[in-house]
């Protein structure tokens, strides 16, 4: 039989193309859950222990969107580490139905541990409103913040406050410089003016600096390249921020869009910045987001 040069070069399509193929099917779950998201709510709540100390820390990481399954735990044990360091109740979950007003009684502040995806049913969600503009505390980490499209209109305009885009593909993870700006923060009163670290990093559709939010940290994009899927332009110019703060009623709100690889959460610098964070958010250090001082007042 003669082989010629198009059958060799048919073959060669023929199994790039099952190459591709297998990737897709292999992706396939994590594909869907990006794009399309699961819709999957508890109704039974878990059985509290009735010894947690307080203050408390409810760390929450459900995800029926994308799930980043190397950080998610590293991030849990840091945080774990960081109550025990501290003195502090933790409570580890991913069932929704722990979000009820009795249950969230318990807790001085929920950690969102790069939770994706629609979460809670209107019940839960409400719960989480009310528990949050009641004076309670909020911290999203990196993939909370991160989801192409939200179905909860509250949860983005305003438990996060901006709306993500993109990040960088070419390459994903590159070495940048933060700024940091908010020096009397709790989070950020330690860190160094200039933080060089390597990151996937976030883009939004604007900053939240003109609703008023506080912004601790900003991405200087002339240290990476802001590229992302297809070319895309992911740059937004001088204010791109990275951490934030703002007072969300009575309550105190703070979102940081670093940490996606489990690596993140052994950096002392980024542990310390959660530290600091978890630590304002339940209202054990620093001020701001009482009844009287409904902005705040640390920048």
């Amino acid at each position: 039989m003669k082989i010629t040069l198009k059958r060799v070069l048919l073959g060669v399509v023929a199994i790039a193309l099952l190459v591709v193929l297998a990737r897709v099917i292999m992706h396939a779950p994590t594909i869907y859950r990006l794009f399309v998201g699961l819709h999957v709510y508890e109704t039974e709540p878990p059985v509290l222990p009735d010894d947690l100390p307080r203050p408390a820390i409810l760390v929450f990481s459900k995800t029926n969107g994308f799930r980043h399954e190397e950080a998610i735990p590293a991030a849990n044990a840091m945080l774990q580490e960081i109550a025990r360091e501290r003195g502090w109740g933790v409570y580890l979950t991913e069932n929704g139905a722990t979000f009820n007003p009795e249950q969230l009684a318990r807790f001085d502040a929920v950690v969102f541990n790069n939770v994706s995806g629609d979460v809670f049913n209107a019940e839960q969600r409400q719960a989480l409103r009310t528990y949050v503009e009641g004076g309670g505390g909020f911290l999203g980490i990196h993939g909370s913040g991160g989801d192409p499209k939200y179905d909860w209109p509250w949860y983005m305009q305003h438990l996060i406050g901006v709306q993500f885009i993109g990040h960088p593909m070419d390459p994903q993870f590159q070495e940048a410089t933060l700024r940091i700006e908010g020096s009397q923060h709790p989070a950020t009163r330690e860190l160094p003016a200039e933080w060089v670290r390597t990151e996937e990093w976030y883009s939004f559709a604007a900053s939240p600096r003109a609703k008023g939010y506080n912004i601790l940290a900003t991405l200087d994009e002339s240290t990476y390249s802001p590229k992302g899927m297809m070319d895309q332009d992911l740059a937004m110019g001088a204010d791109h921020p990275m951490i934030w703060w703002h007072c969300e009623s009575r309550g105190r709100a703070f979102y940081s869009a670093l940490g996606h690889r489990a690596e993140a959460y052994a950096e002392p610098l980024h542990r310390q910045m959660i530290n600091g964070a978890i630590a304002w958010a339940a209202r054990q250090d620093g001020e701001g987001c009482d009844e009287s001082d409904p902005r705040g007042k640390l920048q």
